[in-house]
C-alpha cells in the first residue's frame, strides 16, 4: 500500500457541495476522487494541455439496465465492499465482468 498523507483545505460550499455529488455519482470515496482530479490534473499540465484519456485511446460505454438489475448490482457492490472492506465501484464491476468473458 502506498504512503498517504492527509490534505484538508476550506473551500466555497458550492464546489464542496458539486465534489460531493460527483464522488456519489462516480461511487467513489473523497479520497479516491481527489486522488483521481489530482492525478489528472498534473498529467494533462505536464502533457500539454491534453487529458490522458484522450492521449490513450479510452472510449465511454454507456448503456440502460432495469431499475430492478441496477438495485441488485448496487446489492452485490454493497455486500463484496462490506465482505472485503474495499469499495467495489461500478465501473470496477462491470470491467471485470467484461475481462472474465
Amino acid at each position: 500500500m502506498a504512503n498517504t498523507k492527509n490534505l484538508c483545505a476550506q473551500i466555497d460550499i458550492a464546489l464542496h457541495n458539486r465534489v460531493t455529488e460527483e464522488k456519489d455519482r462516480l461511487e467513489m470515496t473523497t479520497s479516491q476522487y481527489i486522488t483521481q482530479l489530482l492525478m489528472e490534473y498534473y498529467e494533462k499540465k505536464e502533457n500539454g494541455g491534453k487529458s490522458t484519456m484522450a492521449n490513450n485511446g479510452s472510449r465511454t460505454m454507456a448503456f440502460q439496465i432495469s431499475e430492478e438489475l441496477f438495485q441488485r448490482i448496487k446489492t452485490h457492490l454493497a455486500r463484496e465492499t462490506a465482505r472485503t472492506g474495499v469499495k467495489l465501484t461500478q465501473r470496477d464491476f462491470v470491467l471485470g465482468l467484461i475481462e472474465q468473458a
